[in-house]
């Protein structure tokens, strides 16, 4: 079977849970990454819902794009599937992505499904931070989340001015944030 390829915008950037063949920096037209989900299960309650990244319509994303193994594409599909799909509020789709030197490869990207009812749109940073501040679920803190995010994404050369907002306010905002 032919390699193929998978496109990171969030935790698959850090934690694939596959072995790459490659790993390309890569960017993504036409979506951006959004706090735009809302989490009842692994980082809010259905009493205190907190905040998760999408890809929603509008702008470009820079990621990370992992070229894989076509042997194994059966195995991986069905993990990635049971890692994004829990709420199918992502839609899995073949979008074509940039690599870093300048080729066009298709790739497999999980978008937000802009209908279904976690969808919550485009937030204010204070909207955001207000909703994400004090909600925790199965993974913990939904402020860790955003804050590794961007501690990963920093690693990584890779700049979100709007996610690096909303942290900055979750910091200012809070007399001591958790351990991350």
């Amino acid at each position: 079977m032919t390699d193929f390829w998978v496109f990171g915008y969030g935790s698959l950037m850090w934690r694939p849970e596959f072995e790459p063949l490659e790993t390309v920096r890569a960017r993504l037209h036409g979506y951006r990454r959004s706090l735009c989900i809302s989490s009842h299960i692994m980082r809010g309650t259905p009493e205190r819902p907190g905040l998760v990244l999408g890809l929603d319509r509008g702008g470009s994303c820079v990621g990370l794009a992992f070229r894989v193994d076509g042997d194994k594409h059966d195995k991986i599909m069905a993990d990635l599937r049971a890692r994004e799909l829990v709420t199918n509020v992502y839609l899995e789709c073949l979008r074509s992505v940039r690599l870093v030197d300048g080729r066009r490869v298709p790739a497999v990207c999980y978008v937000v499904d802009r209908h279904h009812d976690q969808y919550l749109g485009a937030l204010s940073v204070q909207d955001a931070a207000n909703r994400v501040a004090g909600a925790t679920g199965k993974f913990g803190p939904n402020e860790d989340y955003v804050l590794n995010t961007v501690d990963h994404l920093r690693e990584l050369n890779i700049r979100d001015g709007w996610l690096e907002a909303v942290a900055r306010r979750l910091q200012s905002n809070a007399p001591s944030v958790s351990a991350r």
